[in-house]
């Protein structure tokens, strides 16, 4: 069985023991973590962080999360509507005028985080999106694909952009400054929207699939999503240091479990870890709101969005292309995150999946 680091109770070993499982069947390195009552049940770690095998993961390795860094650009946007600062239900343009060019003066900010804005597909030029002033100018004046409001389509890159530019005109800062003062610095946690230099040296570079290259692309998994002119994210676009430094907060977040999972507790215990306290009771609550339930024109899947989160029964959360993961069940006040840096194929990826599964096997001792 795979060497597994770190801590756990053990009432969770079905966790460190399914990351023993997914590194024995062949995955480059990982990081699991629970956390309940915002404190750690769980923060286990191990393989490599690099495809030759020949640097063991350490537990402070980062890895990018990819989409799961649309959760902590959410919580952003849920902790300004919960101070007042932030209407979710205002027209994106009464705090960004220019967006309501081109057919946009009815998107609302729920819309954006709710991915029924119309605006699923990054069509410019890869180096546009480490250039901020040139991503939101282009999606600025971008009409929309559909009615806002009226379907959905996930907003892959976009979304984090979209909501992130919004943040940065409320507050004058943008959203990786403003997650580093408001959210990753009170609670000490080691997860960064944009990633300075002194950090390199921590981070696990994206593995791709077995046969497969640096070149491999994001797509949709969805046999049903619609035709696309998305501009294709490859592996090695993610494993540069301009994606690193970048601020792309739907997409070029790093971290690990254990601050993924940090984080996300905030939600998971009505708004405060510790003495931390970072939104209130109503503000987490507002997470949870339906925005939409049908079928994702992108994703060609059936999908239920909240504030921008998934909504999976008494859970929510999201998954990274790749593999991460993190749950939020607020019935527990327990947040369950898987991250790693070795991708598989979107059709055989039930990774995340196992972790969360595992650590309800822990919680159901917990409650005996």
């Amino acid at each position: 069985m795979a060497d597994v680091q770190g801590t756990y109770d053990d009432l969770f070993t079905a966790v460190p023991e399914a990351l023993a499982a997914l590194l024995d069947s062949g995955d480059a390195g990982a990081s699991a973590a629970v956390f309940v009552d915002g404190e750690p049940v769980v923060d286990v770690w191990g393989g490599f962080t690099d495809a030759a095998r020949t640097t063991p993961w350490q537990g402070d390795t980062l890895v990018n999360s990819w989409s799961v860094t649309k959760t902590m650009t959410a919580l952003c946007a849920l902790i300004l509507a919960d101070r007042g600062e932030l209407d979710l239900e205002a027209p994106v343009a009464r705090y960004w005028p220019e967006f309501a060019a081109a057919g946009k003066e009815a998107v609302l900010v729920r819309h954006l985080l709710a991915h029924t804005a119309g605006l699923p597909d990054w069509e410019g030029p890869v180096d546009e999106l480490y250039d901020w002033q040139a991503a939101t100018a282009r999606l600025a004046a971008q009409a929309p694909r559909w009615e806002p409001g009226t379907a959905a389509g996930y907003h892959s890159l976009t979304q984090g952009f979209l909501v992130g530019e919004v943040v940065r005109r409320i507050t004058g800062r943008g959203p990786g400054g403003f997650f580093a003062d408001e959210v990753a610095g009170p609670l000490g946690a080691d997860f960064h929207l944009g990633l300075p230099a002194e950090h390199d040296g921590r981070v696990a570079l994206t593995v791709p699939p077995l046969s497969r290259d640096e070149d491999y692309a994001a797509s949709a998994p969805g046999p049903g999503s619609a035709p696309s002119a998305a501009t294709a994210i490859r592996v090695r676009d993610g494993n540069s240091v301009a994606w690193r430094r970048a601020e792309i907060p739907a997409a070029s977040g790093f971290g690990n479990a254990r601050s993924v999972a940090l984080v996300q507790s905030v939600l998971a215990c009505g708004g405060a870890v510790g003495e931390v306290r970072l939104l209130s009771k109503a503000g987490c609550d507002r997470a949870w709101e339906e925005q939409f339930h049908g079928e994702d024109r992108v994703l060609g899947t059936s999908v239920r969005y909240g504030m921008g989160y998934g909504l999976f029964g008494t859970t929510y959360g999201w998954g990274g292309w790749g593999g991460s993961l993190v749950m939020v069940e607020p019935d527990a006040r327990m947040a369950v995150a898987y991250v790693t840096n070795q991708m598989r194929g979107p059709e055989d990826d039930n990774r995340g999946l196992e972790v969360v599964m595992a650590a309800y096997d822990g919680l159901m001792g917990l409650r005996a």
